[in-house]
Parts: C-alpha cells; structure tokens; sequence
C-alpha cells in the first residue's frame, strides 16, 4: 500500500485535469469571449486560473478525505465519490460549450446541473466528513457568482431581433 500522501496527492491533483487542456482555449479567451459585453461585476481575467487552482484543490483535498474517512473505494463510498466524480465531469463539460461552442445558454443550463451536483456532493460529504464539505463551500460560492455571470453574459449577448 502507499504512503498516504501518495493518495492525497492523488486525490488532490485530480480536479486539475482537465486545466492541462485550458491552453487550447487561449485564442477563444482573448478573441471571442474578450469582445462580449460583460458587467462591471465581471472579475478581471487573471482572477480566473488562481481562483481555479484553489477551488480544485481543495475539492481535491476534500475528495481525499471522503476516501480515507470510509476505507478507500467501498460500496459505502459510491454515493458521495460518484456524485463527486459526476459533478467533476459535468464541471470539465462547462468550458467547451461556453468556450468552444458558444453556446451560453446551453453553457448556463449546463452550469446548474453543476451547482446541483455540487451541491448533493457537499450534503453527501457532510454526512461523512465535515472539513470535506466546508472545503466545498468556497467552490459553491463561486459557482453562484459563475452562474451569474453566465447568465448575465448570455442575456447582454443575444442577438438583436428585427
């Protein structure tokens, strides 16, 4: 068996997957999404990677808990590790359909099965390991305001009926 730490780096590390393929959306950053009307609100680009690097790792970190808190991968383990590895998926699906789509809505739609999801992760890890949960509640915080934005990007965008 490894050491521990190996499994919290693990764990840890996972969430940020899916940023190893961020760089292919750089020129849909700077180009397109930079010409949408945004509100004032809107945090300035830079905000963006650290404040995912953070969220991811303590999701991560949270998930690690989860694990070790009931035995590794049991069956008492598959309700708040897959509604976890469900809510990872659905949040990795966001950026290409706002980014590499366009599709707004669909991307804002998409954004709440998310918040959902994330949600019944953080009740579930509850239930289990209350520093895992409280290690959701920033993300979930974030995914308010990402989902206001979404939205409000999406309603400011729309195409002018004639």
């Amino acid at each position: 068996m490894p050491p521990t730490w190996v499994h919290a780096f693990g764990f840890t590390v996972l969430p940020h997957t899916a940023s190893v393929f961020s760089w292919s959306y750089r020129e849909e950053i700077t180009g397109w999404y930079a010409g949408l009307k945004k509100p004032s609100w809107c945090p300035p680009d830079w905000v963006f990677g650290p404040t995912w690097f953070t969220l991811y790792t303590s999701m991560g970190y949270g998930s690690y808990l989860v694990w070790k808190e009931l035995g590794g991968f049991t069956d008492e383990a598959l309700v708040p590790l897959g509604l976890y590895g469900a809510h990872l998926l659905l949040n990795w699906a966001w950026t290409p359909i706002f980014f590499k789509a366009h599709r707004v809505g669909w991307a804002f739609v998409e954004l709440l099965c998310v918040y959902g999801a994330a949600a019944a992760t953080t009740v579930s890890w509850h239930r289990v390991n209350t520093t895992a949960a409280y290690l959701m509640l920033p993300y979930m915080a974030w995914l308010t305001l990402a989902a206001s934005l979404n939205y409000r990007i999406w309603r400011d965008n729309k195409p002018k009926r004639e």
